[in-house]
């Protein structure tokens, strides 16, 4: 038997990743935020490097360093570089020292998004985890948002009435492809990854180029190794990323790769493949809406960006919110405002993005026939 439970709110967030999770914690002061995520609890996720510039952000919401109760040990690294084989066969090293914002972050970002989530809890967010999206209704100025708990015994059904909704979703953007927003896709790129001990002298993460597409490997807290090759899914045999062995008889393939896999034979985890195109909604704002993080505009994991854009994009709205209050009550003419601004932030960041992508791409051109590099040059 199903049971349905109403719940009044201001602001719901559809997502409690780190966009939903960063931009719920800057909101609750001034709003009654309800938080949803079709996941009960934080999964194993690839991408981990966190800018420097986001120690701005944590120190504004007192989060992480500034957290006093926190021991950080286990939720990040500080990395201290970037070697890469880009362009040449010649290694090139990037070092953090005089960044002023400080080190880039190796997070175990299972942990990091753990943390988050129990932020929001101590911030006395409504929070329901494990509740999957399945109907969106907007009437009088308001959205009624429907979730089902995920269990298929006892399932709950709650009903949430809101003034206003930000999609955190992720990639899926599950809020705005409810409503008929279209998403659009710019390349087909794609991650495999495995995660290992490990047992290397050198620590820096490293990118490697090749033909089909580039490696990259990085270390995570508790003695963890990641590394992940990305390319077009119509350029490898598809049984490459389909369980450990094959991934690996790839990998090995590889002489720097295979180095660090030799380092760590045992105990390698298999996680398999994820999307990692660049895309982007059609529409990143409407009628008491809009979309943030990975849901606005997803990125190429070349640009390293994907994770503080998700934190920026959610102080943004808090930044936004402060100049221009459509939560409520509902202002037609501020509504109008913030959508047109929202929108162009949105676009800029993409064209930053867009130019960055082309610029990085195009430093490497010893494979030029190769249709990987081909598509991007």
């Amino acid at each position: 038997m199903s049971q349905e439970t109403n719940i009044d709110t201001e602001i719901v967030i559809i997502g409690g990743g780190i966009a939903g999770c960063i931009a719920a914690i800057s909101l609750a002061n001034k709003y009654k935020i309800t938080i949803v995520d079709k996941l009960l609890k934080p999964i194993d996720r690839i991408g981990e490097s966190l800018a420097p510039a986001s120690q701005r952000i944590f120190r504004e919401l007192d989060l992480l360093d500034n957290d006093t109760n926190l021991n950080t040990e286990n939720l990040y690294l500080k990395n201290l570089g970037m070697q890469s084989y880009w362009g040449s066969n010649q290694v090139h090293l990037v070092d953090h020292l005089k960044n002023p914002d400080g080190f880039v972050r190796n997070l175990d970002r299972k942990a990091f998004e753990n943390y988050l989530r129990e932020t929001t809890v101590k911030k006395g967010i409504h929070c329901l985890w494990g509740n999957k999206l399945y109907k969106s209704i907007y009437k009088d100025n308001r959205w009624r948002i429907s979730t089902k708990t995920n269990t298929v015994k006892n399932r709950e059904t709650f009903v949430i009435n809101a003034d206003f909704v930000i999609d955190a979703s992720g990639r899926q953007a599950h809020f705005a492809k409810s409503i008929g927003i279209k998403r659009m896709a710019f390349d087909n790129l794609i991650a495999c990854w495995i995660a290992l001990p490990d047992n290397s002298e050198n620590k820096m993460s490293t990118i490697i180029a090749d033909e089909f597409g580039w490696w990259y490997s990085a270390i995570i807290p508790n003695n963890k190794r990641i590394i992940s090759f990305q390319t077009d899914p119509d350029l490898i045999d598809k049984n490459t990323f389909k369980n450990l062995d094959s991934f690996l008889h790839f990998a090995n393939k590889h002489p720097k790769i295979q180095k660090l896999i030799q380092t760590s034979s045992n105990n390698i985890e298999f996680k398999g493949t994820v999307s990692a195109n660049s895309t982007r909604l059609e529409n990143p704002a409407g009628n008491q809406w809009i979309a943030i993080g990975d849901a606005a505009i997803s990125f190429d994991p070349l640009s390293s960006q994907g994770m503080f854009n998700a934190m920026a994009n959610g102080m943004q709205v808090q930044k936004l919110l402060n100049k221009l209050d459509v939560v409520k009550p509902v202002n037609t003419k501020y509504r109008k405002e913030f959508n047109t601004i929202y929108t162009h932030q949105i676009n800029d960041i993409w064209e930053h993005y867009l130019n960055h992508k082309k610029l990085f791409y195009n430093a490497e051109n010893r494979w030029k026939s190769s249709p990987f590099w081909a598509r991007r040059l």
